[in-house]
């Protein structure tokens, strides 16, 4: 009886290997999600940690390949590791090289593309991950990185633990290599559903729109309240946004990654948009390197599919000093306006309170880039750097020369800030309309009504852009 019970386990042992052997540790099919076809890529990690060998690689491509021809977007479950060393010491077979790249540099903008890391998800899937336009991690659980743990202490003589090296505390948080963290792996699949909803199947068909929802609601009759007009206060701009938006539509991307800025999908009057705003909960909303990132990244993604971008707009400038210059805060930035000079839907600009410098011009403040209308709450404060700052650079000898230097400062402060009125803004054609907070929501939906989903490019004849990162 034992010799026979061992018989029968080794026989269905044999058999699952086998069974698994062939599949490779790659799962490929299709789906609906929300009664729309997409195209599933799972790893299994009980075959081989879910590194990829010849065959589990080629199914990858395969569904890469079946995503673009069919027009649906792409769901990847990523649980493994990289290319299988055992079998990638093989010059007759890595010297092919893998042209899955090259289909992801191409489906990129055609179809949504997402990846859940749900458990390891060193090398390969890491790479996966960053071709794709929406990334969750599983808190705990997932991983991402280059290498993993035993290979950087191969590699590198570095000792570090699984998470430390690339749990979502570091890819989510800190680095934004991915875009949202989430406890568990069901709420990583509802989030997959809730940003696709966003977004058309593919560039070519329409975003797929709600119930309009009414466009006058109690919400709006305390936002003049949430904004205080004293630009020393701080407020959280999300509230706002949740006013804005259709009651309960909003899907943060990235909300703990540069929480000076907030991106986030949402409803208007049922259609999808995006909104970018700056949080001066924050570093007072000032633009730093991982948000011009945040919003460069957003900013492609509802170009690519078809969301009209709502600029909300309350910042101070860009950041400064030596340890902005480290973090090369020129590209970083010249990425935010590269990727609003390339969009070609409908955009709107609404300045809340502060619209400095250069920092007002990257948010698509005034005419900078052709907004399809740009707005202004009577809190708003146009101009080219702060009052209090300009006085001190551009009045330092007058003000040190006086008798009162104070009371010096106070008159030149007071004197800019009676020429910076929205007001002024809209008599020099800077902006078209000073509009209440309460009546926000309605322009914003007349607008969007009357623009045209797409707007000609007007490129001159080249072959393609050079991206400053």
């Amino acid at each position: 009886m034992a010799a026979s019970a061992r018989s029968a386990r080794w026989s269905a042992t044999t058999a699952a290997a086998a069974w698994n052997g062939l599949a490779d540790g790659v799962v490929i099919g299709t789906a609906q999600i929300d009664s729309r076809p997409v195209v599933i890529v799972s790893q299994d990690f009980t075959v081989h940690g879910g590194s990829s060998g010849k065959l589990g690689s080629a199914k990858i491509r395969r569904a890469v390949q079946q995503a673009m021809r069919d027009g649906t977007p792409l769901v990847m479950l990523l649980d493994g590791g990289g290319h299988r060393i055992q079998d990638g010491q093989d010059s007759r077979h890595f010297a092919n090289g893998s042209p899955t790249f090259h289909d992801f540099a191409r489906i990129s903008g055609w179809v949504p593309v997402v990846s859940v890391m749900m458990g390891a998800g060193f090398a390969g899937p890491t790479n996966y991950a960053g071709m794709s336009d929406f990334v969750i991690m599983v808190r705990g659980q997932a991983c991402m990185g280059l290498a993993g743990p035993a290979l950087v202490k191969a590699g590198t003589g570095e000792d570090i633990d699984i998470q430390s090296l690339g749990g979502a505390e570091v890819q989510v948080d800190k680095y934004g290599l991915a875009h949202l963290g989430v406890d568990t792996e069901a709420e990583a699949l509802d989030a997959v559903k809730r940003y696709l909803g966003f977004l058309p199947s593919n560039a070519r068909q329409p975003v797929p729109s709600a119930a309009a929802c009414p466009l006058d609601d109690e919400r709006q009759q305390d936002l003049h309240e949430l904004v205080p007009a004293d630009t020393r206060k701080a407020y959280n701009v999300r509230k706002v946004i949740q006013r804005l938006a259709d009651p309960d539509s909003l899907l943060e991307i990235q909300p703990t990654f540069a929480k000076n800025a907030v991106t986030a999908f949402a409803r208007l009057g049922g259609r999808p948009v995006g909104f970018i705003a700056n949080q001066p909960m924050h570093l007072g909303g000032m633009l730093t390197s991982p948000a011009c990132e945040k919003i460069a990244h957003f900013a492609a993604i509802c170009d690519a599919y078809g969301l009209p971008l709502i600029y909300l707009i309350d910042v101070p400038g860009f950041s400064i000093g030596s340890s902005a210059e480290r973090s090369l805060l020129g590209r970083r930035s010249a990425r935010m306006v590269y990727e609003l000079g390339h969009a070609t839907v409908p955009r709107v600009s609404v300045v809340l309170r502060k619209g400095y410098g250069l920092g007002y011009i990257a948010m698509c403040g005034g005419r900078s880039f052709d907004a399809d209308a740009c707005l202004a709450w009577p809190t708003s404060e146009i101009c080219a750097m702060s009052l209090e700052g300009a006085a001190n650079v551009a009045y330092r000898k007058d003000i040190e020369r006086a008798d009162d230097p104070d009371e010096k400062r106070r008159e030149i402060v007071a004197d800019m800030r009676s020429r910076i009125s929205p007001l002024r803004g809209a008599e020099g054609f800077g902006i078209d309309d000073i509009v209440a907070p309460e009546d926000t929501r309605r322009r914003l939906f007349e607008i969007l009504e009357r623009a045209p989903l797409r707007r000609e490019n007007f490129m001159p004849p080249k072959v393609r852009s050079i991206s400053p990162i």
